[in-house]
């Protein structure tokens, strides 16, 4: 039996997403009645596209990371009652019509608080540098939080709202999706996998490869010292 979606909710966190983010607002629109897209002071039409599918938008005055664009997108539905929040990006990579497949996930698996998607089931399409980094920090990741988890990169997930009190801490940037996933492990929590399908088009990634790596490993050497 399929949960009421009017209780789980969406989040996109957008910056400088204006070609994209009004098409994937539109579709996760389609599939739940509540979501929201966080832009991160981006000096585009970034927030206006998002207005345009007619969901809700918060945005931040100036540039502050995907994390913390996370982090005000969970704390705006923990606030307004959602039992669980979807996270997808606005770059067109994920698909917002597989939502229903977590929602299945989490009527199926009532022990599970958070749900990721994992692109490692098919891979043909991942282009070969992206897969062999995905499949060592994924392995890296895996046995900090001292469970398996297929692929701990991808930023398509949902939480129950039970867990959302407990991540709303860690890093500001692209870290900490990777820091999430070690607080909720160390907390106790099984990190349940999701199929899903990526589109890889011409978007192009914010990851700084250099600055990002760097933070990554930092973050993974502060937590093997705990």
């Amino acid at each position: 039996m399929e949960r009421d979606r009017s209780r789980i909710a969406a989040v996109i966190p957008a910056y400088q997403e204006e070609k994209y983010v009004s098409e994937v607002a539109r579709r996760a629109r389609a599939q739940l009645q509540n979501v929201l897209v966080v832009d991160d002071g981006s000096t585009d039409a970034t927030s206006d596209r998002a207005r345009s599918a007619g969901v809700d938008v918060v945005v931040h005055p100036q540039n502050r990371g995907k994390g913390e664009s996370i982090k005000t997108g969970l704390h705006y539905w923990l606030q307004r009652g959602s039992e669980y929040v979807v996270l997808l990006d606005a770059d067109g990579q994920h698909l917002p019509e597989e939502i229903s497949r977590f929602v299945e996930a989490a009527a199926s698996d009532n022990q599970a608080k958070i749900f990721v998607g994992s692109r490692m089931n098919d891979t043909s399409t991942m282009p070969f540098v992206r897969r062999i980094v995905n499949r060592y920090m994924s392995g890296k990741i895996s046995r900090a939080c001292g469970q398996q988890i297929p692929d701990t990169q991808c930023g398509f997930r949902m939480l129950h709202r039970d867990i959302i009190p407990e991540v709303l801490s860690g890093a500001s940037r692209f870290e900490y999706e990777t820091e999430m996933l070690i607080i909720a492990s160390r907390k106790g929590h099984r990190v349940a996998s999701v199929p899903i399908t990526t589109v890889y088009s011409d978007e192009v990634s914010s990851i700084n490869p250099v600055r990002d790596t760097l933070r990554f490993f930092k973050l993974m050497r502060r937590y093997r010292e705990l």
